[in-house]
C-alpha cells in the first residue's frame, strides 16, 4: 500500500487539487510541504493534532515538512469557522507564542539538519509595501471567488472587516514566497482552509508560470458533527501544564463509542490490519479500544512514562487504588465553616461545577460519589480531618474525578 492509499484509507484526505501528481510526491518522497500554525495560544492543542500527525507521517516516507509558525499573519486573524472577528494580539504575545509552539513542533517532528524546517512567515510579511501588494498580488486575486469561500460566506452575514479579508492574500503569498525560498510545491490545510489554498496555487500559477498543489485534511469531528477537542473547561491542550497528561488521556478514555474507531484510525500509527480487525468490535471491546487511542496519543505527546502513569491513575479510579496523578484541587482553611466543608462547596472548588445550584442538581440527581460511596444528601458535609492526607476522591457523573486535598 502508498502512501497516498493509506491516508485514504484513514480517512485523512478531504479535497486535492490533483490526485494524481499529489500522490506521486509524497508516494516517492518529493514533497517540500507545508502546513500553517497561527499563534492564538501559548500552547498548540488537540485541533492540531491532525496536521502533526500528517506531517510526521510524511516525513517518515522521506519527504521535508516546512512548519510555518503565522507570526504575520496571526496579527489579522484567520475569519476560517468564526462568526467573530479574533482579539487582535500585541506582537510581544505572538512572539512569545510562537516560541511556545517551536518547542512543542520539536518534540513531535525530527527537526534535524535537511529533515525539515521551521519558518516564520513574519520573516516576509512584515516588510511587505502596501503599494506593491496591491499591485504585484492584489492583480492576479479575484474577489468574486475570494466571497465565493465558505470561510467569508459566513462572516458576510454579520460583517467582515478589511483587515480579515486580507488574511487569504496573506496566506496566498506565504505559499509563493515558500515556493521561491524553499521549493515547496504542496500545501496541506484544514477542510475550511480551501479557498485560502487555492488562492495560493492561483498566485504561483500566475506569477510564476508553475504549478503547485494543494490538499486538504479531513476535519476531526465527532458524531455529532462538532469539531474534537473541546471539554466544558475549554479547549485540550498538548501543553502538560494547561491540560495534565492525566486529563489528556481522560479525554480520548471518554469519548463516544461512535467516535473510537474513526480516531484511532485517523490519529494513531497503528497498523491498519490491526485497526481493521477491531471494526467488529462492540460492547466493553469498545472501552478497550478507547484505552487502545487514548495511551497511544499520550505517548506521542507526553512520553511512554507520563503515558503508563495516566493509564495507571485511570484505572486506579474504578478500584478506587492509587490515584496520584489524577487533578487535584486543594482546599484551604478559609474553605472551611466550623472545621468542615459540604459536598456542595467540594463540587464547586474542584471545578467539577461552575455554580452552586449546578453542584446542588448533581447531587439531587445521584450523580455525585466520594470515595465511592454515592452522595445523595445536598448537607453532607466532610471534617478537616477526612479531606487532609490523601483527601478524598471526588467523582461527578461517570468520568469526571478530582482529588480534593485539604492543605
Amino acid at each position: 500500500m502508498t502512501l497516498y492509499e493509506e491516508l485514504q484509507a484513514r480517512g485523512l484526505i478531504a479535497q486535492v487539487t490533483d490526485e494524481k501528481l499529489i500522490s506521486e510526491l509524497i508516494n516517492n518522497g518529493k514533497a517540500t510541504f507545508y502546513i500553517g500554525f497561527d499563534p492564538t495560544a501559548d500552547s498548540l492543542h488537540v485541533g492540531h493534532f491532525m496536521a502533526l500527525c500528517l506531517m510526521k507521517r510524511l516525513q517518515m516516507a522521506g519527504n521535508k515538512p516546512i512548519a510555518l509558525i503565522g507570526g504575520g499573519t496571526g496579527m489579522i486573524g484567520d475569519p476560517s469557522g468564526r462568526s467573530d472577528m479574533r482579539q487582535m494580539m500585541t506582537p510581544e504575545i505572538i512572539q512569545h507564542n510562537c516560541d511556545c509552539f517551536k518547542k512543542q513542533m520539536s518534540n513531535f517532528i525530527d527537526f534535524s539538519e535537511g529533515k525539515a524546517m521551521m519558518v516564520n512567515n513574519a520573516d516576509w510579511l512584515l516588510d511587505l509595501n502596501y503599494i506593491e501588494v496591491l499591485r504585484e498580488v492584489g492583480s492576479h486575486l479575484s474577489v468574486n471567488r475570494m466571497l465565493a469561500a465558505e470561510c467569508y460566506k459566513q462572516r458576510m452575514e454579520k460583517g467582515l472587516t478589511f483587515l480579515e479579508f486580507n488574511y487569504m492574500i496573506m496566506q496566498a503569498y506565504d505559499f509563493y514566497a515558500l515556493y521561491q525560498k524553499y521549493g515547496c510545491n504542496l500545501q496541506f490545510g484544514g477542510d475550511d482552509q480551501w479557498g485560502n489554498m487555492l488562492a495560493g496555487t492561483e498566485l504561483i500559477r500566475r506569477k510564476l508560470g508553475k504549478d503547485a498543489s494543494a490538499m486538504t485534511i479531513t476535519l476531526l469531528l465527532n458524531s455529532e458533527g462538532k469539531k474534537m477537542g473541546k471539554t466544558q473547561s475549554g479547549a485540550v491542550w498538548l501543553d502538560p501544564n494547561k491540560t495534565s497528561p492525566f486529563e489528556f488521556y481522560q479525554y480520548w478514555r471518554n469519548i463516544a463509542d461512535a467516535d473510537v474507531l474513526k480516531c484511532i484510525r485517523m490519529l494513531t500509527f497503528l497498523p491498519l490490519e490491526q485497526i481493521d480487525a477491531m471494526d467488529s468490535w462492540e460492547g466493553s471491546q469498545l472501552n478497550k479500544a478507547k484505552e487502545i487511542l487514548a495511551y497511544e496519543l499520550t505517548q506521542m505527546i507526553h512520553g511512554k512514562e507520563e503515558a503508563d502513569k495516566a493509564q495507571e491513575s485511570a484505572r486506579a479510579l474504578f478500584s478506587q487504588g492509587n490515584a496520584a496523578e489524577m487533578p487535584t484541587a486543594e482546599l484551604t482553611a478559609e474553605d472551611l465553616t466550623e472545621n468542615t466543608a459540604d459536598i456542595l462547596t467540594l463540587l464547586l472548588k474542584s471545578g467539577l461545577v461552575s455554580s452552586k445550584s449546578e453542584a446542588r442538581r448533581a447531587v439531587e440527581q445521584g450523580g455525585v460519589a466520594v470515595d465511592g460511596e454515592k452522595i445523595t444528601d445536598i448537607h453532607a458535609s466532610f471534617t478537616a480531618d477526612v479531606l487532609s492526607g490523601e483527601g478524598v476522591i471526588l467523582k461527578k457523573g461517570k468520568k469526571n474525578f478530582r482529588k480534593v486535598v485539604l492543605k
